[in-house]
């Protein structure tokens, strides 16, 4: 990837900047909705706007020097005072905001703005309840952001903007360089064999037979390689990486298309490995399971990065440190790279000029190079202009920030390249909530059920071949797929 590259995507979608003339009778003296909102603040009247989020500790802390550093400089010379307040987690606050927009009884009231992903975002706005900021952004200024990042916020797709983008991720492959180089030693394996998801399942492969091969008395006993932490960008990217929208998504509605050729192929690069022992989804996250020792590499969150172990711990008497190494996102042989774009925005409560301009003034000053650098680097985020978002500028800005995860810049020239290779955020839809929910769960729920079926079979004397050998038969796959549409169809409903 060439350092500095502006960041492409695989989806663009166009903005429409929508300009009324506002009492005026000639083109020169026609002004914008974005400079007639700016004129209404007023420094010796000051507005206060409160802000909710689900940050917690470093990412919470970031937020709130900036938030101080705004109200001591730009704030006050424009007459903004902005108040901010974490709800716990981003369920917590979905729930907080979903309850204080229906005005439910015990409900605090709405916040100016808060953060949100698209659905809960669609949701609220469906209340009414959420304001459109495109106008109070020139096309100059949209023009700074990342095409597909301001684009994620026009949920109901008429050029509208109403999540405002402040911190982007996406998937990239984190591994435990140290014990991966043990066994690239041995077995000759390349760590771009990692660069294709068909790879990850014969490296793993090779990784179980070869962990396996060191105990000959005890047959089965091979170690898994990998796992995934987010089933659902799995099935959904996937299915793009091989030409089918597994989601079908027009006017709000959503159906589905579960192309039976693709689904196989996710099902013999998940399902598969994972009830041969292969892959694994122990611990709340797969990283939990590289410092045990227990993974040699996931795929998870970029900005999950921070948190990659130092050391591997297999006692108390054994641990040692290891080196992460990071890849871009896998993608099928001969498909067209695809991988989640993640992260949320702020949405501005609908309300009256004066605030939302506050609002967005500070959104505004938030996403700046400068403030958005630092606070992506500390909460693992990238930044969503065009001009942060650039190698050069975050490795400067790593360099010479104080306590900046190192891991943060190993995983950076992954990121990059994950995002140009091509980012997908699924539009929002009725029942998109649900629907998340059954494609995070029935894949890999089924997979380690099945899995501890064959561990019992084989601690029941039955050989390794044998155990695993009934869930291998195409008629599993295709109770599965017949079960999933089921599912999808009633989550949709």
């Amino acid at each position: 990837m060439r350092a500095g590259r502006i960041i492409g995507t695989c989806v663009l979608f166009a903005l429409t900047a929508v300009f009324a003339c506002v009492g005026c009778t000639t083109a020169g003296d026609q002004k914008s909705p974005a400079t007639e909102a700016k004129s209404v603040l007023d420094p010796s009247d000051p507005v206060q706007v409160e802000l909710w989020t689900y940050y917690n500790g470093t990412q919470q802390q970031a937020f709130e020097d900036l938030v101080k550093k705004f109200n001591a400089g730009r704030g006050k010379d424009v007459g903004v005072v902005v108040t901010s307040a974490s709800q716990g987690g981003v369920n917590d606050l979905a729930s907080a905001v979903t309850e204080a927009a229906q005005e439910l009884v015990g409900s605090a009231p709405m916040p100016d703005a808060f953060l949100a992903y698209s659905d809960t975002a669609s949701v609220i706005d469906g209340f009414g309840r959420v304001a459109d900021l495109s106008g109070y952004l020139t096309d100059d200024e949209k023009g700074k952001y990342v095409e597909s990042f301001l684009a994620e916020g026009d949920i109901n797709g008429n050029g509208g903007l109403k999540v405002f983008p402040v911190g982007k991720s996406t998937e990239t492959l984190q591994a435990n360089l140290t014990d991966w180089q043990k066994f690239a030693d041995k077995t000759g394996s390349k760590l771009d064999g990692l660069a294709t998801i068909e790879g990850i399942t014969a490296i793993a492969q090779r990784y179980y037979e070869w962990t396996d091969a060191q105990t000959p008395d005890v047959p089965g006993d091979g170690r898994p390689f990998f796992g995934r932490d987010a089933m659902a960008n799995y099935l959904i990217t996937g299915s793009k990486q091989l030409g089918h929208e597994l989601l079908v998504i027009k006017e709000g509605a959503c159906t589905f298309d579960l192309d039976r050729t693709t689904m196989k192929a996710l099902w013999d690069n998940y399902y598969v490995p994972m009830v041969q022992g292969w892959f694994s989804a122990e611990g709340k996250f797969r990283s939990d399971a590289v410092k045990t020792g227990d993974l040699i590499c996931y795929l998870g969150s970029s900005s999950s990065v921070v948190y990659f172990p130092k050391t591997v711990t297999i006692d108390d008497q054994t641990s040692y440190p290891i080196e992460l190494a990071a890849l871009a996102s896998p993608t099928f042989e001969g498909g067209v790279p695809c991988a989640p774009q993640q992260g949320a925005g702020f949405v501005v409560t609908k309300s009256n000029e004066k605030k939302e301009a506050a609002c967005v003034e500070f959104l505004k000053w938030f996403t700046d190079k400068e403030q958005s650098t630092s606070f992506s680097i500390s909460a693992g985020y990238v930044p969503v202009t065009k001009e942060a978002l650039t190698l050069e500028n975050l490795e400067s800005a790593v360099h010479s920030m104080e306590g900046a995860s190192e891991n943060y810049l190993v995983n950076l020239p992954a990121t990059l390249e994950t995002i140009e290779n091509g980012v997908y955020a699924t539009p929002p839809f009725e029942g998109g909530v649900q629907v998340r929910s059954v494609l995070g769960r029935s894949l890999s729920d089924k997979a380690v059920a099945d899995r501890a079926a064959v561990v019992a079979a084989i601690e029941a004397g039955a050989t390794p071949a044998d155990a695993v050998a009934p869930y291998l038969e195409e008629a599993v796959f295709d109770v599965w797929l017949s079960d999933l549409a089921a599912e999808l169809k009633t989550a949709a409903a």
